[in-house]
Order: C-alpha cells, then structure tokens, then sequence
C-alpha cells in the first residue's frame, strides 16, 4: 500500500475513538500485551516516563522531551491524537516517524491485525514503541491516552510516573467523580517508580495517589510543594517567570522563558521541574541550562501546535485544544484577560461532552460562530445553536471552523479578539495549522 492507502486502511479497519467514540472504547491491557509479545516486547528496550492526567500530559510530556533532547539525549514522544498528520503522534527529537516506516508496519502486521482486532490506539502504541526500539532511543516519553489503569500504554514499566492534573473528563468511562477519576489516573503507578504530582488538589484527591504509592513502595512528590512559579509578564510573546522554593523563598530562576504563553502552562511546569529533580537522582545529567532551553524552545523542538497559539494578532485570535470543563475554565480565564473591545468566539464540541455545563463558562456579552468539527462524534453546529440559545448566547452556524473564524474575522475590529475551539478536533480542521 502507499502511505495514505495505508492510513486510509487503519481508519477503516480499526476502531478509532476520535471519530466513533465510545464503539472504539476497548478497556484492558490483553491485546496490547499480545502484539507486544509478538513483536519482541520493544517497550522493554529502553527506559520510559509516563505522563497522565486530565489536563496538560501533552504539554508535559513536550516540554520534558525537548528538555531531555537539549541535554543530549535521543528521545521518543508518543502523544495522541493528532491534529493535522498521523506522524505527529511518534516523534524521536522532534521528527515525525517516517511515512516508509508506517507502511512498512503495518504491512508487516495485517496478520497480527486479523488475528488480535486491536483498536486504533492500541496498534499505534505497539507501532510507537517498536519505532523507538528501532531508533535506539536513550529514553521515551509515554503519554496515556485516556484513563490509566486500563490505558494501552500502561504495559510499560517507567523509571518515573507523572499525573498532571485531575478534572472532569469522559466520565461515561472513568467515573462521574474527581475521586473516581483520580483512582484511574493512579492506576500508571507502578512498584518502586516515584510518582510525581503536576499540581496538588486538596487532601480527598492527595489521599487516592498516595494511598496506591504506599501500596506499591513508592514516593509521591507534588510539583506545586516544591516549586512555586510567579508570572512575570510575556516577553516576545513567550511567558516569563520565576520559580521559587514556596518555603525557603530561594530564587531557582529569575527569568525563566516559557515558549507558550498559556497560563495553565505554569501548573505544568511545577510537575516537569519536579520530574527534572527525579531523573537527576536516578542518574540523568540534565543541567540547568538544558532546561532553560528546551523550555525556551519547546513547542518548536517538538513540533507542538494548537496549545494558546496566535494565529493572528489584529484581530488577535488564539486557538487552545482544551476542551473539557478544567482546561477549558482556564483558557477562558486568561482568554477574559485580554484587552479588548469585543470578544468573539468560534466554538465547537464532540458529542459526548456535557456541552450545557461547558457553555455555561462563556460570557452572555461574547458574540459567538457555532460549528462543527470533521469527524463522525461531531456535534451538529445546529444542536450546539439550540443548547446556547437555551442559556442566552447568541450567535450564528457555520458548517466548519474555517468558514465561521472567516466570518468572525470579517465582523471584528483590529481591537476585538477572537477565541477558537471548544474540541481537539476544531483547532486541527483550521487551514492556519
């Protein structure tokens, strides 16, 4: 096959979540552990970090392989989903698994295919984890895609564990309470591997991680007790900060660049920090000047897109990923932030999110572009119209984002600003990307 044969042939083949939902949902670790076992059990060749968590395990996991890459390490990323390439979701350095290598491995496997029915995502994370074995990679970097006791990446063994952030977030699977959602978040705790804790969320929520730590003989070290980082304003359109020790009040960095500018970003630098000290006292050499700069250059070492990005400045537009209750309070709160003389919001959302409660965080004065993204869990630009209207935003439809950010751009001011997404899926059908 070519390479879009070959994707085209995933897609109708396997069970893919993004675009079907809960029909592609395929709890356990059985199938992934058999083509791992085929396969040679690559996830065993060389070390790995698993990131989890609700909000901010890509930008995490990012942010921890550019810091790793700059201190001269090979390094593998698996992310997921993508946003514009499927290439996106396994990088070694910043570069996109070859399109030769996909073809080639899946070519190799339409066997293993028939014989395990392995959803979408789990042959992905077999593929990622071959690839990096084949690269040699000094260390990987797993991000779950969903959950984490259940997740198909939590086969693996990490020299550290990390869980970022814990919000409400496909609650049909993972329970309909922080408590619940935090015990399968807690779930890539393994024995003797310390676990780092992005952002302390009170004691209920403390009281489930360090239960299973002390389970299985492990640490818990929260990022937010160790570090606190003050914003210090933008500079070149990056975040500046300073990053203090919350007790003793030492100065860590005094002028820290943060290459997104993203205020949630801060939550998530407290647990890479951490992460950082964990690996030195294993034996990883990465020293302070590695971590300016591949925090400094992040998203563009590793090709990350989509996270507070500014597609254009007058009108200044932002588009942000997050698209669940947690992320999405804080996006919208910086988003507030911003000077402006109207505010415009191009929206869409997936089908199986609680949508009435999202909406309710948007402002009533805002003017708003409904729509819809490409793919089959969309939820019709029609139905999001009639559940806004129902709570007092007004706006107009659009079939697609880039006829409704049109739109909005047309009506704006250079002094307005203009917010997009609501869905992952959104910001990936922008033609700007």
């Amino acid at each position: 096959m070519t390479y879009q044969e070959t994707i085209d042939y995933l897609y109708s083949r396997l069970r893919v979540f993004h675009q079907i939902g809960a029909r592609a949902f395929k709890p356990g670790l059985n199938t992934t552990f058999q083509l791992c076992d085929i396969l040679g059990n690559p996830q065993e060749k060389y070390p790995c970090i698993h990131v989890g968590g609700t909000n901010g395990k890509g930008s995490t996991s990012h942010m921890l392989a550019s810091i790793l890459h700059q201190a001269g390490y090979k390094v593998g990323l698996y992310t997921s989903p993508h946003l514009k390439s499927f290439g996106e979701r396994i990088k070694v350095n910043g570069r996109q698994i070859e399109e030769s290598y996909i073809v080639n491995f899946v070519d190799d496997n339409i066997s293993n295919i028939d014989r395990f029915e392995p959803s979408f995502f789990e042959l992905t994370v077999a593929m990622a984890f071959t690839y990096f074995a084949d690269q040699n990679v000094d260390i990987a970097i797993i991000e779950v895609g969903m959950g984490g006791l259940l997740d198909s990446t939590n086969v693996i063994t990490p020299v550290l564990s990390i869980i970022t952030n814990i919000s409400l977030d496909h609650t049909q699977f993972l329970g309909d309470t922080l408590v619940k959602i935090a015990a399968q978040k807690a779930g890539i705790i393994k024995e003797g591997v310390p676990l780092i804790v992005s952002e302390f969320q009170g004691e209920e929520l403390a009281a489930v991680f360090e239960a299973q730590a002390a389970y299985l003989h492990t640490r818990v070290i929260y990022g937010s007790k160790r570090y606190k980082v003050r914003d210090l304003g933008l500079f070149d359109g990056k975040l500046k900060v300073e990053v203090k020790d919350p007790g003793l009040e030492y100065v860590f960095y005094s002028d820290l660049i943060v290459e997104l500018s993203g205020q949630y970003q801060l939550r998530n630098l407290c647990g890479v920090l951490a992460a950082v000290d964990e690996l030195a006292l294993l034996g990883w050499k990465v020293d302070h000047e590695a971590t300016r700069k591949g925090l400094e250059s992040f998203a563009r070492d590793t090709g990350l897109k989509g996270r507070w990005q500014r597609l254009y400045h007058k009108p200044l537009v932002i588009c942000d990923t997050a698209h669940n209750h947690g992320g999405l309070s804080a996006t919208l709160a910086q988003f507030d932030s911003l000077s402006s003389s109207q505010q415009r919001y191009v929206i869409g959302f997936v089908s199986d999110k609680d949508v009435r409660s999202i909406l309710n965080l948007f402002p009533a004065d805002g003017v708003y572009y409904f729509c819809e993204p490409s793919n089959l869990r969309a939820l019709s630009a029609d139905e999001l119209l009639r559940s806004a209207q129902s709570i007092g935003l007004r706006g107009s439809v659009f079939k697609n984002v880039n006829d409704a950010l049109k739109r909005a751009f047309l009506d704006a001011k250079d002094t307005d600003t203009i917010y997009v997404g609501g869905s992952t899926f959104i910001v990936a059908d922008l033609n700007e990307l």
